[in-house]
């Protein structure tokens, strides 16, 4: 009787962990994904064979090439199941990463639109087919003082069912950055953070407990007052409560981040999770240590100007260098019961 059970009990804990599934969430700002066209109502002239940087097909086939290797090295054996990407320019260079690389071996479908950009870049989804079934799909463009409609990034939502067993949130961002200056920027990443709050209330309005992932190039630090007071990202605890949104990046070391400037590393792009997605009960979950910077070496290069290691880009100012993004990957693992 005594073996019997042994062996009952052997049997449950196979099956149980055979039955479990393990998923991966990558974020990557890719770094000026242009085609080589240019467009009359953009302001890309820069990316094209006559313009500053002198864009070619070949140098774009190796950014293509380039990409999908960081995409498909980051997250190991498993490729990643949803791939959010942002600083693309449109369908056409998100088609050709999709159908022309060693991507091409997964079932990766896209989301994208044009957004109002006065570049022309967007931010976008790559999904696994057989893995994630999208239910729903909105982009919300940010706003100013007045109303008026800006001429930046979209941030974009995205709801669906990942292994056929739990509905995910996923809010994709790439906020203003801080090229006019820190101070004369911040109350546009305030508002993209205000939008952004708004938008993951009505989620949670309708379950407290909903499993919701923001991952994003936010142009701030996780201790920023965008994040902290106007989305109102909680500090980690042992806890956590729904309706609550947790930051999983502000316990990475700030001497790795995710973008290197003037010698300093900075945490621009970041995971942030709600209390529902870590409370560990049933459906997908996943845990604070889960989160990473996808620091491969390949990805890095030596900064002969300030010490260390800084991003392998594909420009050093005007200077073609044929690397990967001034930015670094990020991934979560999410897993299920």
């Amino acid at each position: 009787m005594k073996t019997k059970l042994c062996l009952l009990i052997s049997v449950f804990l196979l099956v149980k962990a055979s039955a479990q599934s393990e998923f991966n969430v990558l974020f990557y700002n890719v770094e000026n994904l242009f085609d080589v066209q240019n467009d009359s109502l953009t302001n890309d002239d820069e990316f094209t064979p006559d313009g500053e940087r002198h864009w070619t097909y070949k140098r774009l086939n190796k950014k293509l090439l380039n990409t999908s290797k960081a995409i498909l090295n980051a997250s190991g054996w498993e490729a990643p199941t949803l791939i959010a990407l942002c600083e693309i320019e449109n369908r056409y260079v998100l088609e050709r990463l999709r159908s022309e690389t060693p991507l091409k071996t997964l079932p990766y479908k896209i989301i994208h639109k044009e957004s109002p950009d006065f570049r022309g870049i967007d931010v976008a989804l790559l999904y696994n087919s057989e893995k994630f079934y999208p239910l729903q799909y909105e982009y919300y463009p940010l706003t100013g003082k007045d109303g008026e409609q800006l001429k930046s990034r979209e941030i974009l939502y995205v709801t669906g069912v990942l292994g056929g067993i739990d509905t995910l949130h996923v809010f994709i961002n790439h906020w203003p950055s801080r090229y006019s200056g820190v101070m004369e920027t911040q109350e546009l990443r305030a508002n993209a953070a205000r939008l952004l709050r708004t938008k993951i209330d009505r989620v949670f309005d309708k379950n407290n407990q909903a499993k919701v992932l923001i991952m994003g190039d936010f142009n701030d630090q996780p201790s920023n007052e965008s994040l902290i007071t106007y989305l109102d990202t909680q500090p980690l605890r042992t806890n956590f409560l729904g309706g609550q949104l947790y930051n999983l990046s502000e316990s990475w070391k700030q001497n790795t981040g995710t973008i290197k400037y003037q010698g300093q590393w900075f945490i621009f792009d970041q995971v942030i999770v709600s209390g529902g997605l870590l409370a560990n009960e049933a459906g997908i979950y996943t845990k604070p240590g889960w989160a990473c910077v996808c620091n491969l070496p390949f990805l890095l290069e030596d900064d002969k100007t300030y010490g260390g290691l800084k991003p392998f880009r594909t420009y050093s100012g005007f200077v073609y260098n044929g690397g990967f993004s001034d930015h670094l990957p990020i991934l979560i693992k999410l897993q299920t019961h």
